[in-house]
């Protein structure tokens, strides 16, 4: 029940429709559009399901798309 509260509140979905955002524009700041423009759909869906947006980072994270620190400083 807790949880659930916690993962439904408006906090929680900002603080994920920012992370997905600041994804994007970092895809699109290494000129990758069409990943920047599929993640910026995925931030206006994130704001009614937030499991959307933390699933879309997951999968990049994953597949090796999402950037470390020791990526950004190289």
């Amino acid at each position: 029940m807790v949880l659930k509260r916690l993962l439904g509140s408006t906090a929680t979905r900002s603080l994920t429709v920012v992370s997905v955002l600041s994804a994007a524009r970092t895809a699109f700041n290494n000129g990758k559009r069409i990943r920047a423009l599929a993640l910026l759909g995925v931030a206006v869906l994130a704001w009614k399901w937030m499991i959307i947006g933390l699933a879309a980072q997951g999968l990049l994270k994953l597949i090796g798309g999402g950037n470390s620190s020791a990526s950004q400083s190289a």
